[in-house]
């Protein structure tokens, strides 16, 4: 299908979002890749993540780009060859890229009860306000969609989900949700600001580095 969503954050950000109906064949046939992105594609098992990784492709096409503009770091960080940042998620029907002259991060989950059972991997102080009787699993989807978002940002820095990471209370009303990380280890202290939307039982997330 085409585009299935854009979201401007603002003059230099954008958000954009592919839900995948497609077959690989179909995606694939209109996605020209660079040798070293076939070489990845072929190396994958599953169809679906074959999909996702071709309707970034996609994404990358609506936004401007092409899989000729995409590197990847030492990391495993994605960057634009016109120095832009972008950060890159997929997951079951959906994919979805961010742009920006900024640093950001993304995360796209879909919500699952699977979620809670490594609830407690990824969350520590957050259990203080979690209500597990009230919309536990969006709860936990927007943490952990945080957090994600946030480790992306960071990218380079060893960085743990529980120890370092901390979500503030937040209401799924509001959109918006704020973090701190703080790492002794790594010198590293920091308040986000994340946004975040709920649509067709996944949740996105994303971020700016500096959008306290």
């Amino acid at each position: 299908m085409p585009l299935y969503k854009k979201i401007n954050l603002n003059e230099n950000t954008q958000i954009y979002v592919w839900k995948i109906t497609e077959d690989f064949d179909t995606l694939f046939k209109e996605t020209p890749l660079r040798d070293v992105s076939l070489a990845r594609l072929e190396k994958m098992l599953s169809k679906t993540h074959q999909c996702g990784f071709l309707s970034v492709r996609h994404l990358l096409n609506k936004a401007g780009y092409s899989d000729f503009d995409l590197f990847y770091d030492e990391n495993g960080k994605p960057n634009l060859k016109d120095g832009k940042h972008i950060s890159i998620t997929h997951s079951f029907e959906f994919s979805a890229i961010i742009v920006s002259s900024e640093n950001v991060g993304i995360d796209l989950e879909m919500n699952r009860e699977k979620i809670i059972r490594i609830a407690d991997k990824f969350i520590d102080s957050e259990f203080e306000f979690l209500d597990k009787e009230n919309n536990y699993i969006e709860h936990l989807s927007v943490i952990w969609g945080a957090k994600e978002a946030l480790y992306k940002m960071c990218n380079s820095r060893s960085l743990s989900f529980k120890q370092d990471m901390h979500v503030h209370q937040f209401d799924l009303n509001s959109e918006i949700v704020t973090a701190h990380i703080a790492s002794e280890n790594l010198n590293f202290n920091q308040n986000f600001r994340l946004h975040f939307e709920s649509f067709e039982n996944y949740t996105l997330v994303y971020g700016l580095e500096n959008n306290e």
